[in-house]
């Protein structure tokens, strides 16, 4: 009986190594921009992990003025990928069915350049990673 328990149990720990393999995969050309966190490319769409941008046609105040930060947010990164090959490592899949992935164009991380650049935020319940960067972006606003 003791064997049969330990040979189920290695059956089921090999499946369960076996499928979390499966789900981490990399995503690698040309990327089109939806919006401050978002990317589409070969088919899938991807956001990108740990960092969270305004909406596209989101407006933000700003020196008690409407700004079109998700506009301008889309921009920056229409910016960083445009003629570039991007590669995207998949971290997790959301509640959409997208792809969250660390993303980069060239030695250039997506979303650490969106932090720093002020139009987004850092998401620390999932990963500590850009934190840092986003207390700098507040220092020098």
């Amino acid at each position: 009986m003791m064997k049969l328990v330990l040979r189920s149990f290695g059956i089921t720990a090999c499946l369960l190594a076996w499928s979390g393999v499966g789900l981490a995969k990399t995503i690698i050309g040309p990327a089109k921009v939806v919006d401050g966190d978002s990317l589409m490319m070969t088919g899938a769409s991807i956001r990108l992990f740990g960092i969270d941008a305004p909406e596209g046609g989101q407006t933000c105040q700003r020196n008690g003025s409407n700004w079109a930060c998700g506009e301008e947010a889309k921009q920056l990164l229409v910016s960083l990928v445009q003629g570039k090959e991007v590669r995207c490592e998949q971290q997790d899949t959301d509640r959409y069915g997208r792809t969250i992935a660390v993303c980069h164009a060239g030695n250039l991380d997506l979303a650490r350049t969106m932090v720093e650049g002020g139009m987004a935020i850092a998401l620390p319940q999932f990963t500590d990673t850009y934190v840092e960067a986003e207390t700098r972006a507040k220092r020098y606003k």
